[in-house]
Order: C-alpha cells, then sequence, then structure tokens
C-alpha cells in the first residue's frame, strides 16, 4: 500500500488580487492488484481544511475522498465518490463526486479530462441551476521529485465558474 501525506496552499486570484490563505492537510492511502489485463486500484484521503470567509462558509472543513480506479493499458478511468463536511452534523454532508479518465503517454506525461460535481447535502439535492458541474483538460508531468499537473476547466451551470484555471505543482521528499 503506498501512503501519501501532503500540505496544500491553493491561490485564489480574481481580477483585483491574489489571495493565499487556505491550508489543507491530506492523508492518503491507495492499494493496488494487478489482473491480467488490467490494474485495479483503491484508496482514500482524507482532508482537513482551515478556510478563509471567501473559500467556504465555515471556517473549518473537511473531506472523505474515496479512490477507484483501474488501468486498462495506457489509460486510466477513475471515480471519486467524495464526502465534504463543514462539521456541523451528518446532515450537512455534502456529495461532490469527481471522475477521471486519462491517457498515459508515459511515466512521465498524461493528458485526463476531470469532471467535478457538487450535488449539495446528501439530504437535499439541488436543483441542475445550483450544482457545481465542471469539465477539466489537463496535462500531467511527473518527474522524480516533481510533478505538475495544468488545467483548465469549463462550468456548465450558473452555480458553476465559467472559466477554472488550476496547477498542483508536488516535490516528494
Amino acid at each position: 500500500m503506498a501512503r501519501d501525506g501532503r500540505l496544500f496552499a491553493p491561490l485564489l486570484v480574481d481580477l483585483e488580487r491574489a489571495l493565499f490563505d487556505r491550508r489543507r492537510e491530506t492523508a492518503c492511502g491507495v492499494c493496488r492488484a494487478a489482473r491480467p489485463r488490467a490494474e485495479l486500484f483503491f484508496g482514500v484521503n482524507f482532508e482537513l481544511s482551515f478556510n478563509a470567509d471567501y473559500w467556504e462558509p465555515t471556517r473549518n472543513s473537511g473531506e472523505i475522498r474515496p479512490i477507484i480506479g483501474i488501468r486498462f493499458g495506457p489509460v486510466d478511468l477513475i471515480a471519486n465518490p467524495i464526502l465534504d463536511t463543514s462539521f456541523q452534523g451528518l446532515g450537512a454532508l455534502d456529495f461532490a463526486p469527481a471522475a477521471r479518465v486519462a491517457y498515459n503517454f508515459s511515466e512521465s506525461w498524461a493528458v485526463a479530462f476531470e469532471h467535478y460535481t457538487d450535488y449539495g447535502q446528501l439530504s437535499h439535492f439541488e436543483p441542475l441551476a445550483r450544482q457545481q458541474q465542471t469539465l477539466f483538460a489537463v496535462v500531467d508531468y511527473k518527474a522524480d521529485p516533481m510533478s505538475v499537473e495544468f488545467g483548465i476547466g469549463h462550468g456548465f451551470t450558473t452555480a458553476s465558474d465559467a472559466l477554472v484555471l488550476k496547477m498542483i505543482l508536488s516535490y516528494d521528499f
């Protein structure tokens, strides 16, 4: 089982300023099971966030991100049935699943489509107009000990941002 720990420092940029003051800590474990023609992998990621007011409505939040994937040769299919929490009780759990389809050109380079959604609280899904639905085109580059992921996304509902850029820089210690 691979184990991983990370510290994220997201940067929000709008047309007037750049904001850099949200912190997230994560812990992740992933298991892989080899099959003759496919490789199954699964795991779970736990996240705790300490947020500024403009990131989320509560100062503290968390996420449970199950990871379920299968690799067929160079193609990855990954699902993340994510539960977000504001620590306001079980009734406030939010269902925000994500999915990824990637093509790995090599050990270092991949391209992918990633779909992120937020349906709202498990106890009451939001109407479509208030759900977030964003599709990203992503390029990944991995080299020991650093990796870079860059993506450009488009929101498909009025609750989604019309254009989103994302970049993840990772360094393995």
